[in-house]
């Protein structure tokens, strides 16, 4: 995918030096958008390998509206380990707190549990709990050309519940009746480690809405605000930027498809990947 080297080599040249909340500078462009026609093969990049079973793993937990992250780790997935429920856990980067966090396992009222469980009020002043990604499955299959299918992860009364504030905190799905096209918007992209999961992890929920309603993927959007490198990622982003892009592998399904709730994240064959090594690259908590 060149198109997201050329994000790296963007923010490489003309990225602005910022202090970041993490103690790590960045080097940051403001805006950038990523593209995807999914009819050209599944966007995961092929300059350096990458899992995909850690990313559909967590794209299960996210879809299952789960906070517990001994989930994840039980079935090999360390993405969250890291990070714990501010409420019982305060933040802090220092290795004390560090430590504190990563033996706290419950995540809050993170991006999962708000697209299957957004708490609201209605017109009685009864709270009430949403199933934001049941009912954009529920309005596609009905109503498929609106432009109200969005679920959000941006709930400003429960940010202080959460691990992570959400990057990605939202998502459009777009059809004309036989293709659907999403669209997401992320606020904070770290680009060497972070954005690569996330182009393939809404790619899969591309995939896994259309299955799951009998439509075709379409067009995979992002639309990406702060865009950054961590100055200790630096030397890893100048290797890739040295590869070339090997041709997109096919992410199939088994011809029994369950449903996107039901799917499970063993219940795909990732046909013709074939990257160029892995790199490490630091995160920054």
């Amino acid at each position: 995918m060149q198109q997201y080297l050329d994000i790296l080599s963007r923010i490489k040249s003309q990225g602005k030096r910022k202090k970041s909340r993490t103690g790590i500078d960045t080097f940051s462009i403001t805006g950038a958008m990523f593209e995807h026609d999914m009819s050209l093969g599944f966007p995961i990049l092929t300059t350096k390998k990458m899992g995909m079973k850690n990313i559909a793993t967590e794209l299960v937990f996210f879809n299952r509206g789960l906070s517990d992250k001994s989930w994840l780790q039980s079935r090999g997935c360390h993405i969250w380990d890291e990070w714990g429920n501010p409420m019982k856990v305060p933040y802090g980067n220092d290795e004390e707190s560090k430590k504190k966090m990563a033996a706290e396992n419950d995540l809050g009222r993170i991006y999962g549990v708000q697209w299957r469980n957004w708490k609201g009020v209605d017109e009685q002043g009864n709270i009430v709990e949403i199933d934001q990604l049941q009912n954009a499955i529920d309005i596609l299959r009905s109503d498929d050309c609106s432009r109200r299918i969005l679920v959000s992860a941006w709930n400003p009364a429960e940010l202080k519940q959460m691990a992570l504030p959400p990057c990605h905190y939202s998502f459009q799905l777009l059809s004309d009746g036989e293709s659907v096209d999403l669209l997401w918007n992320q606020r904070s992209v770290d680009t060497p480690l972070g954005l690569p999961y996330n182009i393939a992890s809404y790619a899969l929920q591309l995939k896994l809405i259309a299955a799951t309603v009998g439509m075709v993927p379409g067009r995979l959007i992002g639309f990406l605000a702060d865009v950054h490198i961590y100055e200790n990622q630096m030397e890893g982003v100048e290797e890739q930027l040295t590869r070339t892009p090997r041709t997109l592998p096919e992410l199939v399904f088994p011809q029994e498809f369950p449903g996107i709730l039901e799917w499970e994240p063993h219940m795909f064959q990732l046909e013709g990947y074939n990257p160029h090594p892995a790199i490490s690259f630091p995160i920054s908590v």
